[in-house]
Order: C-alpha cells, then sequence, then structure tokens
C-alpha cells in the first residue's frame, strides 16, 4: 500500500456561542415564526453579514496596513522545512483561518515560526500550540 498525503480538513465555518436577552430571543423567535428568517442562526449570520458590509472599507484598510494574508493557509512540514534551510523565521499574519499540518513536530515549528497573529482560528496540534504558546500573539 502506497502512503497517501493527509490534506488538511477544510473548513467553511466554526461555531461560536452567544448569550441574548430574553426579548431579543423572543424577537428572533418572533421574525422565524413570521417567515422572515428559516431559523435563529439565518438572522443572526444574516445580521453579522450586515455589519461586516458596513464596516468593510475599514477590514479592507486594516487587513492592507496589517499586512495580513485573507482567507485560509495552510502550512505543511515540506513548507517549514524550506524554511528552515533558507534560514527564515515566520511571522504568520492571518485573517481568517491558519492551520500547522499534524505532522509538524514542536522543535520544527520553535525553529521555524517566529510569531503567529491570526484573526479567526488556528488549526494546529496541541504540541505545535504548546510550544508555541509564547508567540501567539
Amino acid at each position: 500500500m502506497e502512503p497517501r498525503e493527509v490534506k488538511p480538513k477544510t473548513y467553511d465555518s466554526e461555531k461560536i456561542t452567544i448569550n441574548l436577552g430574553l426579548i431579543d430571543l423572543g424577537q428572533i423567535d418572533l421574525l422565524v415564526n413570521e417567515g422572515f428568517y428559516s431559523n435563529r442562526t439565518d438572522l443572526i449570520r444574516t445580521a453579522i453579514r450586515n455589519q461586516l458590509n458596513t464596516h468593510a472599507d475599514v477590514v479592507k484598510q486594516t487587513v492592507a496596513r496589517r499586512s495580513l494574508v485573507l482567507g485560509m493557509h495552510h502550512y505543511s512540514k515540506a513548507d517549514l522545512e524550506v524554511a528552515l534551510a533558507a534560514g527564515e523565521r515566520l511571522q504568520i499574519q492571518v485573517l481568517g483561518m491558519a492551520s500547522i499540518a499534524s505532522d509538524v513536530p514542536a522543535e520544527l515549528a520553535l525553529a521555524t515560526i517566529e510569531s503567529i497573529f491570526v484573526l479567526g482560528t488556528l488549526h494546529a496540534s496541541a504540541a505545535v500550540k504548546t510550544a508555541l504558546a509564547a508567540r501567539i500573539l
């Protein structure tokens, strides 16, 4: 049997939890019952998208100013080995999702990653996250 490359899971959403007052929740349920939205999540997702659209220019300017990578960025073991061989230290700055392959040893991550700043979510093994804890901003 030939070895296969393990591809990272792709995530298009992340679960969050919010607390709402009873009156707000009741109003949401009323709008759902009246057919304006298919469910609570639909209303909340729509409200968040509307707010993000309102602030889209600020987001674009901040992404450019901070030199953030927008979207999902994956760092494989090979990527980090190339950086190590070149004597490079990575400053990972992502708005969205950054992932470090599950086969990356903590020692390699420590040798190649100078800092991590993620607005969104970071996927990495527990060992890598623990090793880089002081470098995760």
